[in-house]
């Protein structure tokens, strides 16, 4: 998978966040997909701001539009939608966890296969994606991107099934890792969730038109019905005949990420009939039990701490204020070419509201911590605001491991919580303390007694190691550098 690099690091104030993966949605049946489509792409904008891609299906053709940046800016104008024709319609955010950010790598891909063309969307990331890619190239397939999506429809063509369910789930049963396909043929919409629902993918309906999305939100933009999730392992297909549930898999335990509860899923969805945005104030509840301190007001680091801050404020009866003012209209691309103003970076996103923070003791409240060079300068900001103490509270466990099912993680070895012990980090980011949530802990605000260590209940493998599948990539001889290097000019 993608690595933020030391580079992007120095260059980027903003490289020291977990970043999202991607977003898809589709729509079957409705005359105004495309519009409909765009709307609920907007609601997952959270979920991937680099690129955002939209394709229908009008009942003769296909239609494709694909564009880097924000959903606003590529598919705000009636031109733009008028251009996707058709009742049929799939789409994407993306965030690049495999592949450069260049226009050939945005989703959804489309090929013209035997028996029709097919586009797909996936949000996730196959640990066998290089290897797959490596064994199909050598039998001649010709890539046209980097992207691991790009595998699925090779695979799909060179089934020899005959019907196309049994060509996309005979290339399904051949990937490893995490996935959310959404897929369109001229007949079709397909979703498809991987056998541990890792990835998530829920069912909708609009005016009797069914609808796939990654979060409920998505649904919520556009006044639709959340019917249920898809299942860990299940295959939909929908259709004018309506819609059919295939299980290719053996039944499995679902083992969903929990950074969707976390970190990723909107605070507004609902995963599993669990308010995201509830869970994280239990987490903030947790956290306030098991690492309390003593201090003035509870100063959370939004926008991703603010629902534990609050739990943290109700459980330790300390008063919540918004002492970090963030400012939501700076783009990543603003970068300016000299050091120092790189170093003000962080100043850019988050300003300290000294009437708050001004000879207090403060908790800040954040919900993690990776390479920590993001926490250092919002302690130091604090500092500087005239804050007598400050004591960092992380509403979730270090993240002591890399990710390889579409988070984009850092190595191993730049992981603050992997290098450093607990007092070693507190100094790192000149905190007078600081404090995670036991792994326990975030599983009894999810609701459980404890983690069961036999069959953990999520994807938790940032934290303990564990991981769900087998890391075919990672673990072989297999490197990216096996792609070949390009540009697009312009």
């Amino acid at each position: 998978m993608h690595s933020t690099t030391e580079t992007e690091d120095a260059f980027d104030p903003y490289a020291d966040r977990l970043r999202e993966e991607c977003g898809v949605f589709g729509i079957f049946g409705h005359p105004d997909a495309a519009a409909l489509t765009a709307l609920g792409l907007h609601a997952l904008q959270h979920r991937g701001q680099e690129a955002a891609g939209i394709v229908s299906f009008d009942g003769a053709r296909f239609q494709s539009e694909r564009r880097l940046g924000l959903v606003g800016d590529a598919f705000s104008e009636a031109s733009v939608i008028e251009k996707l024709q058709g009742s049929q319609a799939i789409g994407h955010v993306r965030y690049s966890t495999t592949g450069e950010t260049i226009l050939r790598n945005v989703q959804p891909l489309f090929a013209e296969l035997h028996g029709g063309g097919f586009a797909v969307a996936h949000n996730g990331n196959l640990t066998n994606g290089l290897t797959l890619r490596r064994n199909l190239v050598r039998d001649g397939a010709i890539y046209q991107s980097t992207s691991d999506t790009e595998v699925l429809l090779h695979l799909v063509a060179r089934s020899r099934k005959p019907r196309f369910i049994e060509r996309f789930v005979e290339a399904i049963r051949q990937i490893e890792g995490a996935y959310a396909f959404v897929g369109l043929t001229n007949k079709k919409l397909i979703g498809a969730r991987d056998p541990l629902g890792i990835r998530p993918l829920v069912l909708g309906e609009l005016d009797g038109c069914p609808i796939l999305a990654s979060e409920t939100c998505a649904l919520d933009i556009i006044g639709a019905k959340f019917v249920r999730e898809v299942e860990n392992g299940e295959v939909v297909v929908i259709s004018e005949s309506g819609i059919e549930s295939h299980k290719p898999f053996p039944p499995m335990r679902e083992r969903p990420c929990i950074f969707e509860y976390i970190y990723f899923a909107r605070p507004d969805s609902i995963v599993k009939g669990r308010s995201i945005y509830e869970r994280r104030k239990a987490m903030g509840v947790q956290l306030a039990l098991e690492a309390p301190a003593h201090a003035d007001v509870i100063v959370p680091v939004p926008d991703s701490g603010v629902p534990a801050a609050l739990g943290f404020a109700q459980a330790s009866g300390i008063p919540f204020e918004l002492g970090i003012i963030r400012n939501h209209y700076v783009g990543r691309t603003f970068i300016e070419p000299t050091q120092k103003v790189r170093e003000l970076g962080v100043k850019l996103k988050h300003s300290a509201n000294r009437s708050v923070v001004e000879g207090k003791s403060i908790v800040l409240v954040d919900d993690s911590i990776v390479r920590g060079t993001t926490s250092l300068k919002i302690v130091k900001m604090m500092r500087e605001a005239g804050a007598k103490e400050v004591h960092f509270r992380i509403s979730a466990p270090p993240i002591n491991h890399p990710d390889y099912y579409g988070i984009d993680t850092p190595d191993r070895e730049k992981l603050l919580a992997a290098t450093h012990s607990l007092e070693e980090m507190s100094r790192f980011v000149g905190a007078d303390s600081l404090a995670f949530l036991s792994v326990d802990g975030l599983y009894r605000a999810m609701g459980h007694e404890r983690r069961d260590g036999v069959c953990p209940q999520y994807a938790d493998h940032c934290f303990t190691g564990d991981y769900p599948t087998s890391l075919t990539d990672a673990s072989g001889t297999i490197a990216r550098r096996t792609i070949s290097p390009t540009r697009e000019a312009g």
